[in-house]
C-alpha cells in the first residue's frame, strides 16, 4: 500500500494544535517538525504543498487516528482511512488496492467531481439559492431610489440645485451604504463567531425586511435616511456573510461559478428593481413610496429558508465541532468518500495555518490584516478589487442612470426605460462568467474588462456633447450598455467571490468585513459626491473622470491580485506567502513581455514561465493533461486537488 503514497516532505508544525500528545503522536510530531517547509509569511520559492505529501503509509494511519479520537469520529474510521490516501494522492485513487480499496460508486463519484463537475447534491444547489436570493434583495435595495429620485425630492422639498439640497439627496441615496460601511460590516466577525453563518443571515435578512417596508411610509427626508441606515446594516452584515458561506460550502472547482452567484443575483435584482420602477412610474403620488417598499418582497423567502440550509463546515472546525460538521459536510457532498478526504484534509491545513494565525481579539485580527505578512497581501489583493468595483462607475449608474438618462434629453418614462435596460444588460451579461470564472480566472476577467470599461465610459460621455435628439439618447443609451456588458462578466462577480476565499480561516470574517466596507464607504462617498460632480462637470466631465479610474484600477490588479481559481481554500495560503515585489516583479519581467510578444507579434510559441508550482511529482498521465493560468502555474485539468472544498 505504501507504494501508492507520493513522496516528497510535510509542513513543520503540522500535528501541533490542541491535538493530544501520546507517545505516538509525539513521535509523528517530531518526525514531521524536522522536515522541510514553507513558511507561509514568505514563500520565496513559490511552491503550493500537500501537507500530507511525504508521510509513509504508517505515519498517514497514524494521524488519521489521531484525528478521530481527538474530534469524536472514531466510528467513520475506516472511511477517514480511505479519504486520507485519496488527499495524499489525488491522482491515485482508482490504483488503491487491500482493506482501503475505492468501491465503484466511491471511484465514480470522484471521477464526476471532474467529468460532470456540476451534479451537486439538492441541499448544495439550495444553498445556493438562497445565497442568490440573498443577492437578489441587495441589488433591488440598491435601485428603489434610482426611479424615486425623480420623484420624491420634490415631496420632501429637497428638489431644487442649491448645494444644501443636493447634499441631502446625496446623503439620503448613500444611507445603506453609510449604514453598511460603519456599523453591518463590522458586526459581521462578532456576529459570525455567536450564531455563524446562517444566523447572521437571518438577522440581517430582517434589516432588509422592516426598515424597507417603513422607507415606502417616510414623510420626511430625515425619516428616510433612519430606514436606508437600518437597511444599511442588514446590507453590509449580509454582504459580508453570504459569499463567505457560499465559498466555504463550494467545491473548489466550480467555486468562483457558484460564489460569483452574489454578483449575477445581485444583478437580477438591480434589473427587477429597474422593471418594478418602470411598472409603476404612473400610479401617480405612491409611484416612490411602491419604488422604495418594493426591495422586501424577496427578503421574505430569505429568512424562511435559509435555517434549511446546512452550516458551513469550515465554521464548525472553527469551532472545533468535527461532528457536526461532518454532518454538514455530508449534506454538500454527493459521496462519503469526499466528506472524509475533505474534512481530513481541510483540518491538516488548518493545523499548518494555526501555527501562524491562532485565534484572538476582534481588535487584534483586524490589526493583523495590516501586520501578518500573509494576511496583508490578502487583504491588499481584496482592497484593490473591492475599491475598483467603485472606481469603474458601476454604482453611480445603477443609483443615478434615471437622472442621467434625463440629463440627456429623455422624459421620465424615457429614462426609467433606459434604466430598465442597464439593468437587463448588467443581468444577462453576467451569466459567462458562470464558464469563465473558474477557466479564464479572476485575474484574467479583470485584466480584460478594465480597458474595455474606460473606453465605453468615455465614448457615452461624449456622446452627451451632441445635439439633444433621438440620436444622442440612443448612442448614449448604447455605450452605457456596453459599459455595463463588459462590466458584468468581469469586476461585477469577482470582488466578492474573491474577497470571501482569499482571507485564511482565522481572519475570513474581519478579514471580509473590511472588504466589504471599503466597497460600500466609497460607495457612499461617490453617491453622495456624484451629483456635485455631475453639476460641476456635466456628464461628460464626470464620465471622464470614472474613465481615469478605470485606468488606475487596472495598474493596481495588474500589481497586486494574483490568480485564485481552481485553488481549495487552503492552498491559498501559499499563493499568499510569495511577497508581493516577487510577484509585482514578475508581472513586469515575464507576464508583460510574454503578453507583448504573444498577442502584439502574434508569437503563438511564445510560453509564459510560471510563478507557482505544486511541490509534488507528477505522473506523465497528469503532466499531458496540464493547464496554464495566466501567472503560468502549471495544473492538473484531469484530476481533482486534494480536498475539494
Amino acid at each position: 500500500m505504501a507504494d501508492n503514497l507520493s513522496s516528497g516532505h510535510v509542513s513543520a508544525g503540522s500535528m501541533r494544535g490542541d491535538s493530544p500528545k501520546g507517545v505516538e503522536g509525539e513521535h509523528l510530531e517530531k518526525g514531521v517538525a524536522d522536515r522541510d517547509h514553507i513558511d507561509l509569511n514568505r514563500n520565496l520559492e513559490a511552491k503550493i504543498r500537500n501537507p500530507l505529501k511525504g508521510l509513509t503509509y504508517d505515519e498517514l494511519m497514524s494521524r488519521v487516528e489521531v484525528f478521530a479520537q481527538e474530534k469524536g469520529l472514531t466510528e467513520h474510521m475506516p472511511l477517514l482511512r480511505k479519504g486520507a490516501l485519496v488527499a495524499q494522492d489525488p491522482s491515485s485513487y482508482e490504483t488503491i488496492t487491500g482493506e482501503h480499496a475505492l468501491d465503484d460508486m466511491e471511484k465514480k463519484t470522484l471521477r464526476d467531481e471532474i467529468e460532470h463537475k456540476w451534479r451537486l447534491p439538492t441541499k448544495l444547489f439550495l444553498t445556493i439559492a438562497t445565497c442568490s436570493i440573498g443577492a437578489a434583495v441587495q441589488g433591488w435595495d440598491q435601485t428603489g431610489t434610482n426611479g424615486a429620485n425623480i420623484f420624491f425630492p420634490s415631496i420632501y422639498g429637497i428638489g431644487t440645485t442649491s448645494a444644501h439640497d443636493k447634499i441631502i439627496l446625496g446623503l439620503v441615496n448613500a444611507g445603506p451604504y453609510i449604514g453598511s460601511a460603519f456599523i453591518g460590516c463590522w458586526l459581521s466577525d462578532p456576529l459570525n463567531n455567536w450564531i455563524g453563518r446562517r444566523g447572521v443571515i437571518f438577522v440581517a435578512g430582517h434589516f432588509c425586511l422592516w426598515p424597507v417596508i417603513g422607507s415606502a411610509l417616510c414623510h420626511t427626508w430625515e425619516q428616510q435616511l433612519a430606514c436606508r441606515l437600518l437597511m444599511g446594516i442588514g446590507m453590509g452584515a449580509k454582504a459580508s456573510t453570504v459569499p463567505i458561506y457560499a465559498a466555504e460550502n463550494s467545491p473548489a472547482a466550480i467555486r468562483g461559478a457558484l460564489v460569483m452567484s452574489w454578483q449575477m443575483w445581485t444583478a437580477f435584482g438591480i434589473m427587477l428593481g429597474t422593471a418594478f420602477n418602470l411598472a409603476v412610474w404612473n400610479t401617480g403620488d405612491i409611484n416612490w413610496r411602491l419604488m422604495l417598499g418594493a426591495p422586501f418582497i424577496p427578503a421574505v423567502p430569505l429568512v424562511l429558508l435559509i435555517y434549511l440550509c446546512p452550516e458551513s463546515p469550515r465554521w464548525y472546525m472553527k469551532k472545533n465541532r468535527y461532528l457536526e460538521a461532518w454532518n454538514s459536510m455530508e449534506r454538500l457532498r454527493n459521496n462519503r468518500i469526499q466528506v472524509a478526504r475533505d474534512i481530513f484534509y481541510i483540518h491538516c491545513q488548518l493545523e499548518i495555518e494555526n501555527q501562524l494565525l491562532r485565534q484572538t481579539t476582534y481588535l487584534k485580527r483586524f490589526g493583523e490584516l495590516f501586520t501578518i505578512p500573509r494576511v496583508r497581501r490578502a487583504n491588499l489583493a481584496a482592497f484593490t478589487v473591492m475599491i475598483a468595483q467603485q472606481m469603474c462607475g458601476i454604482n453611480i449608474i445603477a443609483f443615478y442612470s434615471t437622472t442621467i438618462f434625463k440629463e440627456s434629453g429623455s422624459d421620465d418614462h424615457q429614462a426609467l426605460l433606459a434604466s430598465f435596460g442597464f439593468g437587463l444588460v448588467n443581468w444577462l451579461f453576467a451569466f459567462p462568467a458562470f464558464w469563465t470564472i473558474d477557466t479564464f480566472g479572476r485575474r484574467s476577467l479583470l485584466l480584460f474588462t478594465f480597458p474595455q470599461m474606460t473606453w465605453t465610459l468615455l465614448a457615452a460621455g461624449l456622446c452627451t456633447l451632441m445635439d439633444q435628439g433621438t440620436a444622442r439618447t440612443a448612442l448614449v443609451s448604447l455605450f452605457v450598455y456596453l459599459f455595463a456588458a463588459f462590466y458584468s462578466p468581469g469586476e461585477g462577480p469577482v470582488p466578492f467571490a474573491y474577497s470571501a476565499e482569499v482571507y485564511p480561516l482565522s481572519h475570513r470574517e474581519v478579514g471580509m468585513g473590511f472588504a466589504v466596507a471599503t466597497c460600500l464607504f466609497w460607495a457612499a462617498v461617490l453617491g453622495m459626491t456624484f451629483p456635485f460632480l455631475l453639476e460641476s462637470t456635466g456628464t461628460v466631465g464626470a464620465f471622464g473622470v470614472y474613465a481615469g479610474f478605470n485606468v488606475v484600477a487596472f495598474i493596481m490588479i495588474f500589481f497586486f491580485v494574483p490568480e485564485t481559481k481552481q485553488r481549495t481554500l487552503e492552498d491559498l495560503d501559499y499563493v499568499f506567502a510569495v511577497p508581493t515585489s516577487k510577484f509585482a516583479r514578475y508581472q513586469i519581467t515575464e507576464t508583460a513581455p510574454w503578453f507583448f510578444k504573444r498577442w502584439l507579434l502574434w508569437q503563438r510559441g511564445a510560453e509564459l514561465k510560471p510563478l507557482y508550482t505544486f511541490d509534488q511529482e507528477h505522473s506523465p498521465k497528469e503532466r499531458q493533461h496540464s493547464a496554464t493560468t495566466d501567472e503560468g502555474t502549471t495544473l492538473n485539468a484531469e484530476k481533482p486537488s486534494a480536498g475539494a472544498l
